[in-house]
């Protein structure tokens, strides 16, 4: 209780108190009986209780006058400013720890230049683009990067995420925007960097956010207040670069796009060798990159961990290839649930797979192995790729179903997944690759598409009868067949 409080009720009371002896004095001099006197002491004990009541809620519905009116507002900005600390540090990070990335680091060489030796740029009236922004998929490495900058560079780096200046308080955001640009430019050179940019930067419309309008307004004014010789850089990150606002993209502002795309062959090898340096492992790291097309950084770094993790509960005292194919399907989607299939169930999926692995192998279609339940086609890992190679994939898309209908006299359910892939990618190939008759995409071209690689597929399946009989045996029994097993089955066979 508020020390004014106390001090008025205490004087109440002693009021009180005063005003019942003085009734019971008067009372008793009057020479009334007794019952008539406790009742009358009742009486000014419930007046004085009602009194004392009435007091204390006054003194809380009636405000206290004398408290300064900006104290609440100084109580409720504390309480929203306490989680919010711009405070630099000092990055580690090199661009020796960064792999795969030898494109970005020869655009973000000069910059790291210009930070250790900017009175050489200023000699030639050269100036620090203000902004670079980093655009990519997630898990490519753009807040590595922006660290790795940063640590090459030996300058203090601020990091802040795009959500860190949204609240619900207008000016909230602005004020921390204003903050954080103060403090970078009183330790310049120095880095920003905000992730998640389009968090804040996202386009202004129609549907007002006054709280985020204000923000953004207030990044585009502390930008176009930079001095060129501020030493002060703006690194923003995001993967949704088409959401940006015009204003924060326009030259003068973020003057340099970096685009850091996932990983190629060579890039993942790199990668993959800075995350196994110590780890014993054993097997062709080639391998293991071919494997994982479509891998980010990120998902690299968790495949790597995940396979050091399956082959230590194996007991094993080296990390293998065949750990890195065992955990790949956890990584990309989660632990993958286990199914039971009875006699006939599992001599259809033997049968199918069977059919769509002789198939790939006859059109080289690439693959790691093939199980009952799964099969390990690479992906292209190249910009161009031809009509006869989609063709080609169509075909063993439609292997399994043509296979076992012939087999078995009849359709069954399991050829779903199949049938939408290469009903996706004729379509693809007729309305983005035009790789139909016509420029403009026809509908009628992607069913043409479709029926073509079927009835390629049927002679395809009749001229290798023998070698989808061997392949289903083998799948029946060890229920996963690799592509080095083929030929040793080719020897058998022919």
């Amino acid at each position: 209780m508020h020390k004014s409080s106390k001090n008025t009720l205490i004087v109440s009371v002693l009021i009180g108190i005063l005003i019942a002896l003085l009734i019971f004095a008067s009372l008793k001099g009057d020479g009334l009986d007794a019952k008539t006197l406790i009742n009358q002491i009742v009486a000014v004990v419930i007046v004085f209780g009602f009194f004392i009541l009435l007091i204390v809620l006054l003194r809380r519905v009636v405000p206290n006058t004398q408290q300064p009116p900006q104290q609440v507002q100084v109580q409720m900005d504390t309480g929203i400013e306490k989680d919010f600390v711009i405070k630099p540090t000092t990055s580690n990070v090199t661009f020796d720890d960064v792999a795969g990335i030898s494109e970005v680091k020869e655009e973000l060489v000069e910059i790291v230049d210009f930070l250790k030796n900017p009175d050489k740029y200023k000699a030639f009236g050269i100036e620090l683009p203000k902004g670079v922004l980093l655009v990519g998929p997630p898990g490519v490495g753009k807040t590595l990067i922006a660290k790795a900058l940063a640590g090459e560079a030996g300058v203090p780096f601020f990091y802040q995420s795009g959500s860190s200046f949204v609240q619900m308080y207008v000016g909230v955001g602005a004020k921390r925007v204003r903050d954080l640009f103060t403090k970078a430019k009183a330790t310049a050179p120095s880095i920003i960097f905000i992730d998640e940019i389009d968090a804040i930067g996202k386009s202004r419309g129609n549907l007002r956010n006054d709280e985020r309008e204000a923000t953004l307004n207030q990044l585009l004014t502390e930008m176009d207040g930079f001095e060129g010789s501020s030493g002060v850089i703006v690194i923003g990150a995001t993967n949704k670069v088409e959401l940006l606002d015009e204003a924060l993209l326009r030259p003068g502002r973020f003057d340099r796009r970096i685009y850091v795309e996932l990983p190629g062959l060579k890039d993942r090898i790199e990668i993959l060798k800075v995350h196994l340096k110590n780890k014993p492992f054993k097997g062709s790291l080639e391998n293991i990159a071919k494997m994982t097309v479509g891998f980010s950084g990120a998902a690299l770094a968790s495949l790597v961990n995940e396979a050091s993790i399956y082959a230590l509960k194996k007991g094993k005292h080296f990390v293998e290839e065949e750990d890195f194919y065992a955990v790949k399907d956890k990584v990309l989607v989660g632990k993958k649930r286990l199914q039971t299939y009875n006699p006939k169930e599992k001599e259809i999926l033997s049968y199918y797979q069977a059919c769509k692995a002789v198939i790939a192998e006859w059109l080289s279609v690439d693959f790691e192995r093939i199980s009952l339940v799964k099969d390990d086609f690479k992906e292209e890992d190249k910009e161009i790729v031809s009509k006869t190679e989609m063709m080609n994939k169509i075909q063993v898309y439609l292997a399994g179903r043509v296979g076992v209908e012939d087999k078995f006299n009849e359709k069954y359910s399991n050829a779903h997944l199949d049938l939408k892939k290469a009903r996706e990618l004729a379509v693809k190939m007729i309305q983005d690759y035009a790789m139909g008759e016509n420029i403009i995409s026809d509908e009628g071209e992607v069913a043409n598409i479709l029926n073509e690689a079927l009835n390629e597929v049927k002679v395809l399946y009749s001229s290798n009868l023998r070698m989808i009989e061997a392949v289903y045996h083998i799948l029946l029994e060890k229920e996963v067949i690799h592509k080095e097993d083929f030929e040793k089955l080719k020897n058998e066979i022919f």
